[in-house]
């Protein structure tokens, strides 16, 4: 079969003896796909499994990593439409044996890796009353020491290819729509950009790939009659970009970018997250977070948030 034939997925057939009659067997692997979702505990491992679930994927958990290699020969083997797509929810301590025993086989794998900041996971483990997987292990003693032994977990093993949703700023809409922009059954995967405007004040973004400080720039927070407004209006957006030095600025970086995203295209890597920050998240970042979208916009498929958007709201009442 020609390499062209089997990029545009025409159907090749098996046969394995059985019984004394043959078999026949869909072997399209390129087409089929596996998400191993993990990360830290408490951000969002259920929702994202209850999500895919609903996307169609075949979910399972707790799967024993000992038999791992049972699950690819099904996988690769099975004409059962389920196992054509598959969310792998694993723990942190099953992870690299997952990572490594998935890589390199006749089926896409991608790596979901959720994250949020330790504050926000003490948060949600008080107001849950839930109970830290190594606490239940007796590996740890402490909520706190349980949060920061699984990072440190984590660390060993973490790349750049890996798609990394922070949810510590997320509702559970918002997580839910992420998720489906980077893996709804229908999308054909290609190279994606996600432009994030956020607040220094507020913490940086754990899932950015890229984060890039505005806060030379001229602040339109000192214009009183600018004060009230965001990003997204015209007089903010337009006192930030006619510049000089957004302008020059806007000249280096893309120049930068340019190079940047051709490479990670060319290497493999499905989704790029670039953060924006400014003081507050409110008039430079979300300006300059505007621009890049639209630009970016006419040769990737891009995405773009504004995560203090709820603190303008709240101002305003």
């Amino acid at each position: 079969m020609s390499m062209d034939s089997e990029r545009i997925g025409i159907m090749f057939y098996h046969y394995i003896e059985k019984g004394g009659c043959f078999m026949e067997k869909s072997v399209s692997e390129k087409n089929k796909r596996v998400i191993l979702v993990s990360g830290m505990s408490g951000a969002g491992k259920s929702v994202a499994t209850r999500s895919l679930e609903d996307m169609g994927y075949h979910v399972i958990d707790n799967f024993p990593v000992q038999l791992v290699s049972l699950l690819v020969d099904m996988i690769e083997t099975s004409i059962d439409p389920r196992y054509s797509y598959i969310a792998l929810s694993t723990s942190a301590q099953d992870f690299p044996a997952f990572l490594r025993l998935l890589k390199g086989q006749n089926f896409e794998v991608q790596v979901l890796f959720l994250d949020a900041n330790d504050s926000v996971l003490l948060h949600r483990y008080k107001s849950t009353r839930r109970t830290h997987p190594l606490l239940l292990s007796n590996t740890c003693n402490t909520l706190d020491e349980a949060i920061s032994v699984e990072r440190q977990m984590f660390s060993r093993n973490l790349n750049n290819f890996f798609i990394t949703i922070d949810t510590s700023f997320l509702s559970e809409k918002e997580f839910k729509k992420k998720l489906e922009s980077y893996f709804s059954k229908e999308q054909v995967p290609v190279f994606s950009i996600s432009f994030e405007s956020f607040g220094y004040k507020y913490g940086v973004p754990l899932d950015a790939d890229l984060m890039i400080d505005v806060r030379f720039l001229p602040n339109p927070f000192w214009e009183v009659s600018l004060r009230p407004y965001n990003g997204n209006d015209k007089c903010v957006y337009d006192y930030v970009m006619e510049k000089p030095e957004t302008k020059e600025f806007l000249e280096k970086l893309t120049s930068f970018m340019d190079y940047a995203l051709t490479q990670y295209a060319n290497e493999g890597k499905n989704h790029f997250t670039v953060a924006i920050g400014c003081t507050g998240g409110q008039h430079r970042s979300v300006s300059i977070t505007n621009w890049l979208y639209d630009h970016y916009s006419k040769k990737y498929r891009c995405y773009k948030q504004h995560r203090e958007e709820k603190e303008w709201l709240r101002n305003e009442e």
